[in-house]
């Protein structure tokens, strides 16, 4: 292993992703947990950056922390019964136990395609322009449809935090 701009950033980003998933796990704060979350995921932009896929990573950082986190913050600012909550059960066990499963599927599935198998030297390698990604994304035969029900997804996720933090007013909360 080298060391070049590209595994100096590669190391940066890890941490930034994993201390951010870390920080998440680890706090009881609904707040604070949504900025450890902005924080991880502006480490996944950074990895497809380094992957030389900057739609995706512009995609990353707009959508996921631009809107998704965003409204995660406000929904926990609205409902102020939420943020008063002093003390938090949880189960540390089956979600140690449930993470670390998945972690391994993840890993087994991952590496497996890697190291165990190899694409023939014939296999053609073509990596999309932004150009391409982008008309994909609004072509009618592309990714519209799931393009719109997650924008109709994040406004009734908003619909509902206005809903909860106005009945919660109501009851004098």
């Amino acid at each position: 292993m080298e060391l070049n701009a590209i595994t100096i950033g590669f190391v940066v980003f890890t941490i930034f992703t994993l201390g951010g998933g870390f920080g998440v796990v680890t706090t009881r704060n609904l707040f604070q947990g949504t900025i450890w979350l902005m924080v991880s995921l502006f480490g996944v932009a950074g990895y497809f950056i380094l992957l030389s896929a900057p739609f995706l990573a512009a995609v990353q950082i707009l959508v996921y922390i631009g809107a998704i986190a965003i409204l995660i913050t406000f929904a926990v600012m609205l409902t102020r019964s939420v943020t008063r909550i002093k003390e938090r059960y949880i189960r540390i066990v089956p979600s140690f136990i449930g993470s670390l499963l998945l972690f391994l599927i993840l890993l087994f599935g991952v590496t497996v395609p890697i190291f165990g198998s190899h694409l023939p030297e014939s296999a053609p390698q073509y990596v999309a322009s932004t150009r391409d990604l982008g008309m994909a994304l609004v072509d009618e035969n592309g990714y519209v449809v799931p393009f719109l029900l997650a924008s109709v997804l994040l406004t009734a996720a908003m619909i509902g935090a206005i809903f909860i933090a106005r009945d919660e007013k109501a009851k004098g909360g």
